[in-house]
């Protein structure tokens, strides 16, 4: 079975890419293959000048470790862990040195300096992806990942979410790209990727 097929596009440098369409698209897929989490029968993917698949898995992780930063609609928490051990984790991963004090400013950053000590489930939704962005922004990757970053919460949370994701991303200048259904969330992008059954069929400037 063909999920994607003829997709082809460049991202630049900074620039903040939405990808769209219809439930069964090929969205989801085409950010996996992007992040090297899946892998493609076909085609190639270069981040930065390194062909992705080239690489091996350890290859791929580290490339990630090393320049890519993730936002997931279920936020993907530890719940074994704090909010600050959450956000300390890839810093740790990555052999940072100061991780708790670098942990414990961007959580500030994103409003919870009280909430640090915190399990995920004595969070709130909108808490809980606060803690997930400031977890992908903690290591200041240049590229970042986002998986319908809004899809779990409700309207005037997800508008909060999205407005400090982009203040973030203007912070650390990094490279966006997201999938996502909320047109709040488009609109905020320079460029819009529409896909139609595994296939991409505009590419709006």
């Amino acid at each position: 079975m063909t999920i994607l097929s003829g997709v082809s596009f460049d991202v630049r440098a900074g620039e903040a890419v939405a990808i769209v369409g219809v439930s069964g698209s090929g969205k989801s897929t085409l950010l996996g293959l992007l992040a090297g989490l899946d892998t493609p029968s076909a085609g190639s993917v270069r981040i930065d000048g390194h062909d992705l698949y080239a690489l091996d898995e350890d290859g791929r992780a580290a490339l990630r470790g090393r320049m890519a930063g993730f936002v997931f609609q279920s936020f993907q928490l530890l719940p074994a862990m704090t909010a600050l051990e959450n956000v300390t984790l890839p810093l740790e991963l990555a052999g940072a040195g100061n991780a708790d004090a670098a942990a414990q400013a961007m959580l500030a950053r994103v409003g919870l300096a009280g909430r640090i000590h915190h399990y995920p489930k004595q969070l709130s939704g909108g808490e809980q992806q606060r803690v997930a962005i400031a977890r992908a922004f903690v290591t200041r990757p240049r590229l970042l990942f986002a998986d319908e970053p809004t899809g779990n919460l409700d309207a005037a949370t997800g508008e909060q979410v999205i407005s400090l994701l982009f203040e973030l991303n203007r912070e650390h200048g990094a490279t966006l790209v997201l999938v996502t259904h909320d047109e709040a969330l488009t609109r905020r992008c320079d460029r819009v990727l529409r896909l139609a059954a595994g296939r991409l069929q505009t590419d709006d400037i």
